[in-house]
């Protein structure tokens, strides 16, 4: 059965509708069962305890999954040039345990700098991505377009975000 130019012009049109949802649907992140260490933090302090976060944390690593929303604790280990490209981020490594380091990249466009201190403590919130050097943390700050949790780093008694 043949569709007449306008009903083929809807039909593709539906099919363009679904297909794009679908995209945006798979690029979105899609919340899983929420334990202590991924359930939103309270303005004040994260849920559960850092030492919680950051068990999620080395079983990610461990595990070397990626996207994954969780807080953590650590000690300021290295403070690195700005990134300038594109969206300009601060860059940071912490260290969480003994055998892990993460890079964390701080959004300056969307939240302000942070004066770190190397050997400070930190406790961090956001999205880690698994790599061969310990991996990154990102999205550590709020999400103007809402498709992210919003995340944060915790420092001497301030909240940046």
């Amino acid at each position: 059965m043949a569709l007449s130019p306008g009903r083929t012009q809807r039909a593709l049109v539906v099919l363009l509708l679904v297909l794009s949802f679908a995209w945006w649907a798979r690029r979105s992140p899609v919340p899983g069962p929420i334990s202590r260490a991924t359930a939103p933090a309270p303005a004040a302090a994260p849920s559960g305890s850092p030492a919680d976060g950051n068990a999620a944390l080395l079983d990610a690593a461990h595990q070397q999954r990626s996207h994954v929303q969780l807080f953590a604790t650590g000690t300021v280990a290295r403070l690195l040039p700005d990134d300038t490209e594109g969206s300009r981020h601060q860059r940071f490594l912490v260290r969480v345990a003994d055998e892990l380091t993460v890079l964390v990249a701080y959004n300056l466009d969307l939240a302000p700098h942070i004066p770190l201190v190397v050997g400070d403590s930190v406790t961090l919130r956001g999205e880690y991505i698994w790599n061969e050097k310990g991996g990154v943390l990102h999205w550590t700050h709020h999400d103007p377009a809402r498709r992210h949790q919003p995340g944060w780093v915790d420092y001497r008694g301030t909240r940046y975000q």
